[in-house]
């Protein structure tokens, strides 16, 4: 069991969508319209865009523009890496999507700053190896985002398909609501949601086939999630 002491305010999910029983879905790292419409069918609740050269998802501000418009009836989160303010003043005013995911080292002013300054609700991510390194959240007013820690000497922070130690959060969903990334795939999302009862389950890499997303994965994640989610009872 995990105690923790919050240190800010929680208003974690202002501006995110309540979940039901079942947590909910963002597939991260869409690259094609045609993509984004199917996610959207298969049921993900949130569509992501990656804006981050080094990673093989990345798009430019005017692609993610064209997979945000597919992405009707979706939240589409832009995930960035310590970007400047002309580079997200840039992607949000082209792109303008529901929400920012946010896998720099970002300091809690920084989030802040931006939430406030987009009015969009902010996500941020911490690679998790120990139970140290949950501690950092409890200073951010943000929805957390639990990711593996990236391999040393990796040229980014995350989108590598590892996991973490799921024991690690025994309890955390008591105490706020998370988004669980890292590793997951259709294989074993089911198994990660009712043990650890997350917000939100957050994917990339284990839905793809030869780097591309592969719908039918993506239906078999949702499914899978939705199953789990309504054995599991309500993350929030």
């Amino acid at each position: 069991m995990i105690a923790m002491v919050n240190t800010v305010p929680i208003k974690l999910l202002h501006g995110w969508p309540s979940a039901q029983r079942s947590p909910l879905v963002k597939i991260c790292g869409i690259t094609e319209p045609r993509l984004a419409e199917g996610t959207v069918a298969a049921g993900a609740q949130m569509v992501g865009v990656v804006h981050f050269p080094p990673s093989p998802r990345h798009l430019e501000a005017e692609a993610a523009r064209e997979v945000a418009a597919a992405a009707r009836g979706a939240i589409v989160v832009a995930l960035t890496v310590d970007a400047s303010d002309d580079v997200l003043d840039r992607l949000m005013e082209t792109v303008r999507p529901g929400g920012l995911q946010l896998h720099g080292k970002e300091t809690p002013a920084r989030v802040a700053e931006l939430a406030e300054r987009y009015g969009v609700p902010v996500a941020k991510a911490f690679g998790v190896a120990s139970a140290e390194d949950l501690h950092a959240m409890a200073h951010y007013c943000a929805l957390p985002v639990l990711d593996a820690k990236p391999p040393k000497n990796a040229d980014r922070p995350g989108g590598h398909g590892g996991a973490f130690d799921w024991s690690l959060l025994d309890g955390l969903s008591e105490t706020r609501p998370f988004m669980l990334s890292g590793g997951l795939g259709p294989d074993n999302v089911a198994e990660a949601v009712r043990r650890v009862r997350p917000y939100a389950v957050d994917v990339s890499s284990k839905v793809e086939t030869g780097g591309i997303k592969d719908l039918p994965k993506i239906e078999a994640f949702v499914s899978a999630t939705r199953r789990a989610g309504g054995a599991a009872g309500p993350s929030d």
